[in-house]
């Protein structure tokens, strides 16, 4: 029926996060293009498994160059041109910026956007961030106003674009309400009979990190038998956690670091509460409906994205960012009522059935663009426009 470029800046998002997106896109009978940069063998073979087109986009993830930049809008013009979709999705930020104007230059009769969280470069007051965010903003103003929708996760990131004149007009925003989670793959686990805590995300200090291992250390003083996970990578952000940290944390035994690790589930199985105390301007955090998922508490922090996941009370706790007190006094009162570990996890899987399951979410994205069978408004004339 139609021909689809979905465009990301990291080659694996496209399987870990974007699979269950494009196999219902392919299961409404339309051919998927998936592109990224530099996609490893797993990947590429990953993705022809589930019936996508993989195509090499000459992108990269980090760093500004304007040169380097006209290149890649150039490059991805060219691809446009050789592949023709006539629908394009992007997500992440470069991908959205410069995808969005090849597609326009290229004549792709449909453009949209998702918007995951506005992170980084919109989180923080210091100079580096308003500069960025300055030079972001503008940019996102000139590539989304070609976008027939942009999709966010969530409110609070539509009203900071409307503010900031990032859309063209309100009516593109539709709210997805975060990308979902496979309820099958992260189904509920038995708790541990010992109440501990877990935090997984790339680690970056506006994810939030200092004040998990500062917290953790505040309850240790307490009760010193409590245990403290931390999973996740260190990354080439500027805002990104330097080794001789994590070193440190490590030989104080306040955490137990456990690297990156591609199936999380059975850290997950081995926590009782999953927290993030993240001030970065999330979307709807992964790690979280993962968490849900599996029947966990939570304790996050009253932050854009993060608020998304917890009902105050029923299945965690909300905690001021930056407030390694309260987030000490939240793990405590798990520590010190484990009754509530069970009852509040359980909350958090009934929410994720609610709320963030995978399949209802993407049935949502495809209707939103046009691409559900019978829908009525993608058709074969509209399909064939482009070619």
């Amino acid at each position: 029926m139609a021909r689809i470029a979905v465009l990301g800046s990291l080659p694996s998002s496209l399987v870990a996060f974007r699979r269950f997106l494009i196999e219902a896109m392919i299961a409404q009978g339309h051919e998927v293009f998936a592109c990224a940069p530099d996609a490893p063998d797993d990947v590429r073979a990953k993705l022809d498994e589930m019936g996508a087109i993989y195509c090499d986009a000459p992108l990269k993830r980090a760093g500004m160059n304007p040169l380097q930049d006209l290149a890649t809008i150039a490059g991805l013009t060219r691809l446009f041109r050789r592949i023709s979709p006539d629908v394009f999705l992007g997500y992440t930020a470069k991908p959205i910026i410069y995808g969005s104007l090849a597609a326009h230059f290229t004549g792709v009769p449909h453009i949209y956007s998702m918007i995951e969280g506005l992170g980084y470069a919109f989180s923080g007051n210091d100079v580096r961030r308003r500069l960025l965010a300055s030079v972001l903003g503008a940019m996102y103003r000139t590539a989304l106003r070609h976008n027939e929708r942009v999709f966010y996760l969530n409110p609070d990131d539509i009203e900071f674009s409307v503010q900031q004149g990032m859309l063209a007009a309100r009516e593109q925003a539709y709210l997805i309400g975060g990308i979902g989670v496979d309820l099958l793959h992260f189904s509920p686990r038995p708790l541990p009979r010992k109440v501990s805590f877990l935090m997984t995300n790339r680690l970056l200090w506006d994810k939030g990190v200092g004040e998990y291992v500062e917290a953790a250390r505040q309850v240790r003083a307490r009760h010193p038998d409590v245990r403290f996970r931390l999973l996740g990578g260190l990354d080439v952000n500027p805002n990104s956690v330097r080794p001789e940290h994590l070193q440190q944390w490590v030989d104080s035994g306040d955490i137990d670091y456990y690297g990156h690790q591609s199936d999380v589930r059975p850290f997950i199985a081995d926590s009782a509460v999953c927290v993030l105390p993240s001030y970065c301007r999330e979307g709807v955090p992964a790690t979280l409906m993962e968490a849900m998922a599996m029947g966990r508490a939570l304790i996050t922090t009253d932050a854009p994205g993060c608020r998304e996941t917890v009902e105050q009370g029923r299945n965690g706790f909300l905690v001021p960012v930056r407030d390694t007190h309260a987030l000490a006094e939240a793990m405590l009162r798990f520590v010190e009522e484990p009754a509530l570990v069970t009852c509040l996890g359980q909350e958090s899987r009934r929410i994720a059935e609610e709320r963030f399951d995978v399949h209802k979410v993407n049935r949502r994205f495809l209707d939103a663009m046009n691409l559900m069978r019978g829908s009525g408004n993608f058709t074969l004339q509209d399909a064939s426009s482009a070619a």
